[in-house]
């Protein structure tokens, strides 16, 4: 197999695979995928894709209202307003390509409602969108010829060249050296830096960490989703997540004592956006000393809710809950990153011909807290335009591939065992939906010994490893950026009360 590619991308979810549709079928392109080419956190959104497509009704202003509403006005605007006026591009594509979004029986898309938003405009594939929309990319990406997808290939280290960038790749035992002359990260979140998370086991942070250690500006990568109705079962650290979309189809939440409370919290009630709920939550269950809560679809009519969520609802019975009559229980639980290695509106980094995008990158357009169904919508609008910008530029570029030696200790010993269990451990006490002031300097101080040891010592290098450098390092920016902002909070508070 050649080595040498003219794009590499990192990352085999929608903005890996969709970056890689949308560049010119001349170049030769490398998709690398840690583990296999279906496991990504695209796979696992449930809800759908928000965007404004043949709807009358709605515009691409009202779409950036909600967004800027749920964001805390936090959003960048004119990335936002890229966002919102090319959702009809992308989704006009993605049924050009097959994805077989939900219709209602007069044949028109059926559009549904979720927390924060406005007006029904949430095209969706049941309730497993995300899953429908990888298949639909893979199936698209796998016909073209200049397409390779390498599974189970872990980025170990990467480095800048003079013509663009070194990968070392290991893979089934074996060490490899890949180049190319531009390359886009798509590597997704962060979850399994936290015990508990809706991301699926590729999420550890890998492209961030390359390219902080790269140079790349990493910018509020302490902007953390936390989805406030996740299956409460206790027993896994991977969540599964009860949608968005059954709150917006009518589900209500209910306290240990089965009561509704959202009342007391916001105006909004269920339909608040995903951060105002999840601290709705944490005051109630301060309130009433307990950890039990519940949501409630069962006054719905039962066939609706089977047809509506299938897989939810068979999950769900697999659990030994029936949806159509039970409560759910749930609680809140990581979900989601906002921040990112930072991006233009090309999905730039400040990295010559390094791009980032997806979860992994941040782009502004999610504020403080992003609105539901924004998620695949961005993946897909700044990997397009990533792809565009790289054909544009990739026709001045020179021909041949600097390669960097990377140096492996086949006889180093292997790290400490217990590490990642300690650094998701401190992150989950020190910053959990809220952020626990007493909790912060000391997670921070281990976790920078934590990351200390792990790069100045000589271990083996394995997906463990890899893994583990990621996870230090980012839940290193995490305190720290929440560090810094607790702090100055302090200071800015005991200066008005001396």
């Amino acid at each position: 197999m050649n080595r040498n590619f003219d794009v590499i991308i990192a990352g085999c979810g929608a903005a890996g695979l969709y970056g890689a549709l949308n560049l010119p079928s001349e170049l030769k392109v490398l998709v690398l995928s840690k583990m296999q080419k279906d496991l990504c956190n695209t796979a696992l959104a449930q809800g759908g894709i928000a965007g404004v497509y043949d709807s009358p009704k709605d515009s691409p202003e009202y779409h950036k209202h909600d967004t800027f509403v749920a964001g805390g006005f936090e959003n960048d605007p004119v990335s936002t307003d890229v966002l919102v006026n090319e959702a009809k591009i992308d989704i006009a594509r993605l049924i050009e390509l097959g994805c077989d979004f939900d219709k209602k029986p007069d044949g028109d898309y059926h559009r549904t409602l979720e927390g924060g938003h406005g007006m029904h405009r949430i095209f969706h594939h049941k309730d497993s969108t995300g899953a429908e929309i990888e298949r639909t990319l893979l199936a698209s990406v796998q016909k073209l010829d200049n397409v390779t997808i390498l599974e189970n290939a872990v980025i170990c280290d990467a480095k800048k060249t003079r013509t663009g960038f070194s990968f070392l790749v290991l893979k089934d035992g074996e060490f490899t050296t890949y180049n190319s002359h531009y390359s886009i990260f798509a590597t997704g979140g962060i979850g399994r830096v936290y015990e508990f998370t809706t991301n699926s086991p590729i999420a550890t942070g890998d492209g961030i960490t390359m390219a902080y250690n790269m140079g790349a500006e990493i910018k509020h990568l302490s902007y953390i989703q936390f989805h406030p109705t996740a299956f409460n079962d206790e027993h896994t650290r991977q969540c599964f997540l009860i949608s968005e979309a059954v709150r917006g189809e009518g589900a209500y939440l209910r306290n240990c004592d089965k009561e509704r409370f959202m009342h007391n919290y916001d105006k909004r009630l269920e339909l608040a956006p995903r951060d105002v709920v999840s601290h709705s939550i944490i005051f109630e269950a301060k309130r009433t000393g307990s950890n039990k809560f519940y949501l409630d679809i069962t006054h719905k009519d039962p066939d609706f809710i089977r047809n509506r969520f299938p897989m939810i609802y068979q999950n769900l019975l697999n659990a030994g809950i029936d949806m159509t009559k039970d409560l759910i229980p749930i609680f809140p639980c990581h979900h989601y990153l906002m921040g990112g290695i930072n991006v233009d509106t090309f999905a730039r980094t400040n990295i010559p011909r390094l791009y980032a995008c997806g979860e992994c990158s941040h782009t502004g357009v999610h504020g403080n807290n992003r609105l539901a169904s924004n998620s695949l919508l961005e993946a897909l609008v700044f990997s397009r335009r990533a792809a565009g910008d790289i054909a544009q530029k990739i026709k001045d570029c020179e021909k041949d591939f600097e390669e960097y030696t990377f140096t492996v200790d086949k006889n180093a010993p292997e790290m400490p065992t217990g590490l990642r269990t300690q650094i998701r451990s401190i992150m989950q006490k020190a910053y959990f939906v809220l952020p626990n002031i007493q909790q912060l300097g000391p997670g921070l101080e281990k976790v920078t010994q934590i990351k200390d040891m792990l790069y100045n010592g000589n271990f083996h290098i394995d997906k463990d490893l890899v893994e583990a450098k990621s996870l230090a390092t980012v839940a290193y920016i995490v305190l720290s950026e929440a560090w810094k902002i607790a702090t100055e909070n302090a200071e800015i508070t005991k200066s008005k009360h001396p």
